[in-house]
């Protein structure tokens, strides 16, 4: 079932999604070479709980982290770990904030030092397959509206969608309905509603779209090596455009 919110209940959930959006702010100017991904997410937390919040992945169908950080072909769900960042190296960071009874999450993925060409039109593709995404977040579309948009402007850059894992609806649960792939044929699927809250996250790879599942059972990795890329906005859809909620500046 689809939860439409009311105005009030999105400026609620609004506080979440701000504390997600400074988060990810942050982490872009701390990133660095010599970083360990456990650095990240003391960084986070801390962040997290100094305003008010808690960070929403720890614990969550047993997650043992605070926030997800997965480097080079790494997908999503990585482990913060000892692992020592290096130059050239890209991280994808998600995160999910729980407070006043409400969730807010999104993600970015972020250069560590100099990067090569490829990672870089990676990077700018996958964001701007997100935004594609979130123009067609309005009342006049339908869910598989925003996957087609994203996957049309990632293939048209040589780029794959991966396909095992997709946006959801988010609020006062992590995960609500709809599921809003990055993939598939406009027009199908439920249509946008005023109120609907939803969590838009391409996930894009260098090379095939198929994935798999570390032994630690939660980081997953391109089967064939290449590079992913994550990018995560929370938005809500109004009368008129999307409002992105985890837009900090």
């Amino acid at each position: 079932m689809i939860i439409l919110k009311t105005p009030e209940e999105i400026d609620k959930m609004a506080r979440a999604c701000r504390i997600v959006g400074e988060v990810l702010e942050d982490l872009k100017t701390f990133v660095k070479p010599g970083l360990s991904t456990k650095d990240l997410e003391k960084r986070a937390e801390e962040k997290i709980s100094s305003r008010g919040g808690t960070a929403a992945f720890r614990g969550y169908r047993g997650y043992p982290a605070g926030i997800c950080t997965s480097v080079n072909n790494q997908v999503i769900h990585g482990i913060p770990s000892q692992m020592r960042l290096k130059d050239g190296d890209i991280i994808s960071v998600d995160v999910g904030v729980y407070i006043d009874g409400f969730y807010g999450d999104g993600a970015v993925t972020l250069p560590v030092g100099e990067i090569s060409p490829l990672a870089g039109k990676l990077l700018r593709v996958t964001e701007e397959a997100l935004y594609k995404g979130i123009d067609m977040a309005t009342i006049r579309h339908r869910v598989s509206d925003i996957s087609s948009a994203i996957q049309r402007h990632v293939e048209a850059h040589g780029f794959s969608v991966v396909k095992a894992f997709v946006g959801h609806g988010i609020g006062t649960s992590l995960h609500e309905e709809p599921q809003i792939p990055n993939f598939g044929v406009a027009g199908q699927g439920p249509r946008l509603k005023e109120g609907m809250t939803i969590a838009i996250e391409p996930m894009v790879n260098t090379g095939g779209y198929e994935v798999g599942i570390l032994e630690d059972g939660w980081t997953a990795v391109t089967l064939d090596g290449g590079l992913s890329a994550h990018f995560e906005h929370t938005i809500a859809v109004t009368g008129g455009d999307a409002k992105i909620l985890t837009k900090f500046n």
